[in-house]
């Protein structure tokens, strides 16, 4: 499902909802049927894996940015996520391979090379729920390629919401909702939006 709309339409507020940072006021956001205020916060939390548009790295290796939050996995499993990344190719040509250090925020690699060891991160946990915000939007033209094939493999067999500005980043969504001013003013297939344009 993807969200699109100018500033101030509201779209990450739908991403804070979700992760229950706050709650809608008047409404029930369900999951499989299920009241996300009746979850346990953590457990909610735990099912979804998130990458937004300025993705946290810390100064330590590629690995280790990676393994945050999952720090047992096995290799098997990091190598596994930086391929449906897309990231697994540029890490080995590395000098340091997976052990290159990426300093503070990251400052050693591009910004498309950034959102691809996000996504591993995200992907190593196994979320049943990928929330992408803006995910590619601070990305030029040929890094935004790269990185939303890695989003298009990353989404395969989860529930995937994204927020975007641009309807292009969004096509391939099931449904797509525009928004204005925290209102729904259009919804459909990208297909059924374009006909409502004609």
């Amino acid at each position: 499902m993807g969200f699109v709309g100018g500033s101030g339409s509201a779209k990450s507020a739908i991403i804070s909802i979700l992760e229950r940072f706050y709650d809608p006021d008047k409404r029930k956001i369900l999951l499989d049927g299920y009241d996300i205020k009746r979850l346990q916060l953590k457990w909610l939390r735990s099912q979804m894996g998130l990458v937004n548009q300025e993705p946290v790295l810390f100064a330590t290796s590629i690995k280790e940015n990676i393994l945050f939050g999952k720090e047992r996995a096995a290799m098997e499993h990091v190598i596994s996520a930086t391929k449906t990344a897309n990231a697994h190719d540029f890490i080995v040509k590395l000098a340091d391979g997976y052990d290159t250090q990426v300093g503070q925020f990251g400052v050693q690699l591009s910004g498309g090379q950034k959102q691809r060891v996000a996504i591993a991160r995200a992907l190593l946990r196994n979320p049943r729920i990928l929330l992408l915000d803006e995910a590619t939007s601070a990305l030029d033209a040929q890094s935004e390629s790269v990185v939303q094939e890695a989003l298009d493999h990353a989404s395969i067999g989860r529930t995937t919401l994204i927020v975007a500005h641009r309807l292009s980043t969004i096509c391939k969504a099931d449904l797509i909702v525009v928004l204005q001013s925290g209102k729904v003013i259009e919804s459909g297939s990208h297909e059924e939006l374009i006909h409502l344009k004609n």
